[in-house]
């Protein structure tokens, strides 16, 4: 078969090549505990679209930094009662509420916890149609599909401007402190979601997933890093993974085209390329990976000039959990034909 990258015996022992910072475990530790300070002000408001399976709903919550993020909610209508409103103190703080007695919730009846599943997009793009994730919904589960701030969707990115900000996401942060990475930011939205799901009284903390493909396959390895609590990630050529290689390879050109322009406009003769690789470390997704205690699918067309195999394969090797592979030699960044299948049957094998 033709290949644009390593053979397969070599890509399953591939280690990565970007930078690891000495600090990093420091650096997420600390971030972490930034995220935990954060109210997040939840609001759960009726969504216009509503189908007989599931109630649909808009949740914003408050992000670090301020940020209002936005995720669409279904709760499975054979499920429990939807626990928040989007009622509000006179002061302009969320009013959480609490389900009601009807809703079956004490001592004696305690309420069904559903298990949920955390969704999350492709670079630039938003949290995708309601349609689209009904399916998860008919099967029982509560479904939370996150807009990434300043890309596609409702959610802020508070850096910027309201609204698209999305040219130089990957390298924005890298000449202010590492702790003004914007993608350290995003990566934090990801566990502040999976903290409230699992916060919820109606949603069973065991049994919450990840799934994404692209840049949401890099968010649902992150989310599951991030938060051990995570059952399993479902992660499909995710993007955010060994950047280095990636520029050694001549692909910065697409999702990574952020990495040429920032030499290109500030490093023009490159004396600051290992410095500006390692900073890129501490939003790596290779280096979260050994932080992964769910169980993982990850799905890698090999013909993928995206996102390259061995990018990929740089943080698949490093997960030390339960993992399997699903290989499409043929397949670039694209639809693989029946992944949606497996990856659907893989969250309902217990």
């Amino acid at each position: 078969m033709p290949m644009i990258d390593m053979p397969i015996n070599e890509l399953k022992n591939y280690q990565g090549t970007n930078p690891r910072p000495v600090d990093f475990n420091e650096y997420w530790d600390r971030a972490l505990k930034e995220m935990n300070t954060v109210d997040p002000k939840i609001e759960l408001i009726p969504s216009n679209f509503q189908v007989g399976i599931a109630d649909c709903y808009d949740m914003y919550f408050t992000g670090v930094r301020g940020a209002r993020i936005h995720v669409k909610v279904l709760m499975p209508k054979s499920g429990p009662a939807p626990y928040q409103t989007n009622t509000s103190d006179k002061d302009g703080t969320a009013d959480t509420g609490s389900r009601s007695e009807e809703a079956g919730e004490n001592a004696d009846n305690p309420p069904k916890r559903n298990p949920a599943i955390l969704m999350f997009h492709g670079y630039s793009m938003n949290a995708g149609d309601w349609s689209d994730k009904l399916h998860y919904a008919a099967l029982g589960y509560t479904v939370f599909a996150m807009d990434v701030r300043g890309q596609g969707g409702q959610s802020e990115d508070v850096g910027g401007v309201r609204g698209n900000t999305l040219q130089g996401h990957v390298t924005r942060g890298l000449d202010d402190h590492a702790d003004n990475l914007f993608y350290r930011q995003v990566f934090l939205d990801a566990a502040q979601l999976a903290k409230i799901v699992m916060d919820r009284p109606d949603i069973d903390e065991n049994e919450v997933v990840t799934t994404g493909w692209s840049q949401g396959g890099g968010l649902a390895l992150v989310c599951a890093a991030l938060e051990p609590r995570i059952k399993k990630a479902a992660a499909v050529y995710p993007f955010l993974s060994d950047y280095k290689r990636v520029w050694k390879l001549d692909l910065a050109v697409e999702a990574y085209q952020d990495l040429r322009r920032y030499f290109r406009r500030f490093d023009p003769q490159h004396k600051r390329r290992h410095e500006v690789f390692t900073k890129l470390g501490y939003i790596d997704i290779q280096h979260l990976a050994p932080r992964i205690k769910a169980e993982v699918l990850m799905g890698v067309g090999l013909m993928d000039e995206i996102c390259p195999p061995s990018s990929q394969f740089a943080a698949y090797n490093k997960i030390a959990s339960p993992k399997r592979l699903e290989l499409f030699p043929d397949f670039e960044h694209e639809n693989l034909p029946g992944l949606d299948d497996i990856i659907l049957q893989y969250f309902l094998e217990k």
